[in-house]
């Protein structure tokens, strides 16, 4: 039954997110080869901040939710390897609101944890770091970690 309350909340946040979204961000449930959408797995691509290294880069966020939202946090990937200090080599993204045991409550949106995976890219946690090289470097060499967040933001150019 609790799919059901999954599917539903997802539906709705679907039809918010068309009626309403930031500049710039995508979200989308994907598609299947059968062309049906699947609301639990959502394609997702939000902008780098203006005035911050990340500017310029559209950086991709799968959204994978459990037949257990909005009870329990839906989980966020950037692709294998993304270069943060609070993102884990898998890609998952370690950030506050996105853990059941701390910042999350069932009332948050889809819209809200992409702006703040977006505000999470330009001011990292450092309390809690999941990747050692990108917290190292954001520790101890500001200069090349800013490079690197250059560097990666070439690699994921606007959508034509």
């Amino acid at each position: 039954m609790s799919g059901g309350i999954a599917r539903g909340r997802l539906a709705e946040e679907r039809k918010a997110w068309r009626k309403n979204h930031p500049h710039g961000f995508v979200a989308r449930p994907e598609t299947g080869a059968d062309g049906a959408l699947n609301l639990m797995v959502w394609q997702c691509t939000l902008p780098g901040k203006v005035g911050t290294d990340w500017e310029g880069g559209f950086y991709p966020v799968a959204i994978h939710f459990s037949e257990d939202y909005p009870s329990k946090p839906p989980k966020c990937k950037f692709p294998q390897g993304f270069f943060h200090p609070n993102v884990y080599p898998s890609g998952t993204v370690c950030l506050s609101i996105l853990n059941e045991d701390s910042g999350w409550r069932p009332a948050i949106t889809v819209k809200q944890i992409l702006v703040g995976i977006q505000e999470l890219l330009d001011a990292p946690n450092p309390a809690d770091p999941a990747q050692t090289e990108a917290y190292q470097l954001f520790i101890q060499d500001p200069v090349e970690y800013k490079r690197r967040v250059r560097q990666q933001a070439k690699q994921y150019p606007p959508p034509i």
